[in-house]
């Protein structure tokens, strides 16, 4: 069995339980860690834009090697976007705030608005959802 069919079953075998089982390698193509992370590319490449954490070596070929450091990164980012229900911002100050693998489970809890500061949070909101949305919308326009 080759490499690349080892890890294909090894990815679909622990599919199901919710892990990513990362084979021992020290460094991985794109094509690799979207395989193993079921996360297209360009959605790679995006959260390389948006993620500090997360910065693979390229190549004098501008080639994306990413380690395994990076792999469980995008583990951590996939988990805190797609079942944690965080935004962007908020699993990006999650990452930065917690020590590698110490991230915590629950999103933080929303702080209650005071009637007099209520306009000045509306405004932060809006742009923040703005945000999130013009991130949503450049994904899509790379289709």
């Amino acid at each position: 069995m080759t490499r690349a069919e080892q890890s294909r079953a090894a990815h679909h075998a622990h599919a199901s339980s919710g892990e990513v089982l990362i084979p021992d390698k020290l460094y991985f193509r794109i094509g690799e860690v979207s395989r193993l992370t079921a996360t297209k590319t360009y959605v790679l490449r995006y959260w390389e834009s948006e993620f500090p954490t997360l910065k693979p070596v390229k190549t004098r070929s501008s080639h994306r090697l990413y380690r395994r450091q990076d792999v469980e990164t995008v583990v951590e980012i996939k988990r805190l976007l797609y079942e944690k229900g965080f935004t962007i911002e908020g699993a990006r100050k999650q990452l930065s705030g917690s020590s590698a693998g110490d991230a915590k489970e629950t999103p933080p809890a929303p702080t209650p608005q005071k009637p007099e500061s209520a306009s000045a949070l509306d405004g932060q909101q809006l742009r923040a959802i703005k945000r999130e949305l013009q991130s949503i919308l450049t994904l899509l326009s790379r289709k």
